[in-house]
């Protein structure tokens, strides 16, 4: 049986040799020119890498630019297969050289270390085969490496705990297909237009969106390579399968959630360790209703007196005040009450304003008020006024204009 293309590589000197296929010996063949080529300082990869598969019309064009902004990932995706025609790879090429898993690996790596990735970066048919998942292990066992190599050192912040989500866009074959042709039909019938009107860019004529027998097998080369490539990885990082085929902002809603932000998975551990201490917003949150009550109820029973003055004063100062604006919905109030001396009349305020539905805000301001004055020395003593300021927000009114 002759060898396939992707198992031999040859020079115009050289008869074909087997090429290498040992992932261990071509990661460290890349590495070690890389640290040769820049030093190891300056190996600095992308913190985040998201591994975006899915099947012929999955919609990996149509969403890569919602993650991107999601993810706030300023870089273009980096389309594998376009590597393949950057001027590396065509000098390779016109060698006598085959783009192999190496040269694959090797444009990779230069790529995810161009500045512009280091926000983060979108991989988009990367790995393909064993070998490529095996580096893509071990280029993040290196990462962590670094990570602990230069934690105390200046350059710390350019080595942050690698994150590797593998995310796969889905539909079955049958989807597939039919996404496949249908694209097939628009494509030409933007491209009579362009010939015609002389406006526009032709958009590229691939035979697999006109043939069904070949879009059928383009959809089994993915399954049969980049899905179980990807898939491979699903113990080692962060796996999420989002079902394609349903309407699009579904898909989005399900990638959103996905991706949501996670402070334990993203942040230094160090960094975590001590945020951790205070709690998430969503657990005050969770019970605030019930906690605002029983803040009412003690207020009646063991400070009476302060909440029915709180209470006047808010009925008889401020409403006034706040229905003059109802239609912006926000009012600013001033006083300068000796109640409010008493924080726990401050307190009861706010606790009274978020139970009839308003956000209030309390600041206090201190003004020095001129006093008397020493006549033998002109000195100015002055006597110390509070202010307290109220901002008061509600849903303003709704009126018709126009």
């Amino acid at each position: 049986m002759n060898p396939s293309p992707n198992e031999l590589r040859s020079t115009p000197t050289a008869p074909a040799d087997l090429e290498i296929k040992d992932a261990q010996l071509i990661f460290n063949r890349v590495w070690k020119k890389l640290e040769e080529e820049r030093g190891r300082s300056t190996l600095r990869f992308p913190k985040e890498l998201i591994l975006l598969g899915g099947a012929p019309g999955a919609g990996k064009g149509t969403n890569s630019d919602f993650i991107r902004e999601l993810r706030d990932i300023t870089a273009e995706p980096i389309v594998v297969s376009q590597l393949l025609n950057t001027p590396e790879a065509q000098a390779i090429k016109a060698k006598g050289g085959m783009v192999g898993d190496a040269e694959v690996v090797g444009i990779l790596f230069r790529k995810l270390l161009e500045p512009d990735q280091q926000n983060g970066a979108i991989l988009d048919g990367f790995p393909r085969t064993k070998v490529q998942v095996e580096c893509l292990k071990l280029l993040f066992d290196e990462m962590t490496v670094l990570r602990r190599e230069f934690s105390d050192t200046p350059d710390a912040a350019h080595f942050k705990q690698p994150i590797f989500h593998i995310m796969v866009l889905f539909v079955d074959e049958n989807e597939s297909v039919a996404r496949q042709l249908k694209r097939g039909r628009q494509v030409i019938a933007h491209n009579e237009e362009v010939k015609r009107s002389g406006i526009g860019e032709l958009w590229e004529e691939r035979p697999t969106d006109f043939n069904e027998a070949l879009a059928r097998n383009r959809y089994r080369v993915f399954k049969e390579q980049t899905y179980d490539a990807l898939v491979s990885l699903k113990k080692l990082f962060y796996y999420h399968f989002i079902n394609a085929q349903a309407p699009l902002e579904l898909v989005r809603d399900n990638i959103i959630h996905e991706l949501a932000y996670q402070s334990s998975l993203e942040l230094d551990p160090r960094t975590f360790d001590q945020l951790r201490k205070l709690p998430l917003a969503s657990e005050i949150v969770r019970h605030a209703r019930q906690d605002l009550v029983r803040r009412l109820d003690s207020y009646e029973v063991e400070h009476p007196k302060v909440l029915h003055r709180v209470i006047d004063f808010i009925q008889t100062k401020m409403m006034p005040i706040i229905a003059r604006h109802a239609i912006p919905g926000a009012a600013d109030i001033n006083s300068e009450d000796s109640l409010f001396d008493d924080p726990l009349a401050l307190a009861i305020l706010i606790d009274v304003f978020s139970e009839r539905g308003f956000q209030a805000i309390a600041d206090l301001h201190r003004v020095e008020i001129p006093d008397t004055m020493d006549l033998a020395t002109g000195r100015i003593n002055c006597r110390q006024k509070k202010v307290y300021r109220f901002h008061i927000r509600f849903k303003g009114s709704e009126i018709r204009r126009g």
